[in-house]
């Protein structure tokens, strides 16, 4: 199993991602990571079934309605909400899976279940942390939270 830091790298690597859980409210997790992710370069889609537009962008109800396959999805919705996401990202052929967490329980869409299934259908999951966290350019804030969670038990060693 590789360490979190390998499997950070390796996501990070790629450079075309979705992001499901993005909203009309700006100052919402999947926001931020989708805003950081477009300005560090990555061709970003934004994923949310009750959206057309995001951060002025075009926003797809689904992975099956972006116009390319992306390489990696970040998930930042409700945990039910990720079983689903996760078997479609098997449909389509998506092999790397990031479930965000925010510093507490109510802010996670890491399910058991999904990463579970992740683990037997051979898709790379992280489960857990921010992208924010591990990005380059990450802001002070951030690298305080993968400092503090590192200390504390609250990222995962290996995924």
């Amino acid at each position: 199993m590789p360490t979190m830091k390998e499997a950070t790298k390796d996501f990070l690597a790629h450079k075309c991602i979705a992001v499901a859980g993005v909203s009309r409210t700006q100052n919402k997790a999947a926001n931020l990571i989708y805003r950081k992710l477009r300005t560090e370069g990555y061709k970003v889609y934004a994923v949310n079934p009750n959206a057309t537009m995001v951060e002025g962008d075009t926003c797809y109800a689904n992975l099956k309605a972006i116009p390319e396959k992306p390489e990696g999805v970040v998930i930042v919705t409700k945990p039910e909400i990720t079983e689903q996401l996760v078997k479609e990202c098997l449909q389509l052929g998506i092999k790397n899976v990031w479930m965000h967490k925010g510093p507490d329980s109510k802010t996670s869409s890491v399910s058991k279940e999904a990463v579970d299934f992740c683990h037997k259908h051979g898709i790379a999951v992280i489960p857990g942390g921010c992208p924010m966290m591990y990005i380059s350019h990450a802001d002070m804030g951030h690298r305080f939270m993968r400092w503090m969670q590192n200390l504390t038990g609250g990222l995962p060693k290996e995924v």
